[in-house]
């Protein structure tokens, strides 16, 4: 499967394996229009250029660092159109804000946690520690009224 002259084509289990996604994904991306649909071999195999390894390891590099695949196609277009953008610059910001906010999230959680376990809880809603930090405690102690409970 030649290109031209001085280039190959790859075949779809190729830039999978390469870019190290499965040729699921890879169709699935390019009915995205992440990537661009490949031309065909004269078997009528999917030839992509070696290019799409490359914008496939991009991709998949944007969305560790935190971005959808949707903010990851509109940076795609935003740069295939060839005009300087400050909106990776901008996105990039906001999605540090999200990091932090993640951060501050799994923070309060850990702390949480660590109260459980400090002070011995064994039981969600019936603890028996003398100081337990599980709102849930009370909760279970907690009855509906009479006419409210299933006869």
């Amino acid at each position: 499967m030649r290109r031209d002259l001085d280039g190959s084509y790859l075949r779809s289990g190729q830039v999978a394996r390469q870019a190290g996604v499965n040729p699921q994904t890879l169709r699935y991306y390019e009915r995205r229009g992440l990537i661009v649909e490949p031309a065909r071999s004269p078997g009528g195999h999917r030839a992509y250029p070696p290019e799409t390894v490359t914008l496939l390891t991009v991709i998949k590099a944007a969305q560790r660092l935190g971005f959808t695949l949707d903010e990851v196609a509109e940076l795609i277009d935003t740069g295939r159109r060839g005009h300087p953008s400050p909106d990776l610059r901008a996105r990039t910001q906001a999605k540090i804000v999200e990091v932090d906010a993640r951060i501050a999230d799994l923070t309060t959680i850990r702390t949480a946690l660590t109260r459980v376990v400090t002070a011995g809880c064994d039981s969600l809603t019936n603890c028996t520690c003398p100081d337990c930090p599980l709102p849930y405690a009370d909760l279970a102690a907690f009855r509906a009224p009479e006419e409210d409970r299933p006869s």
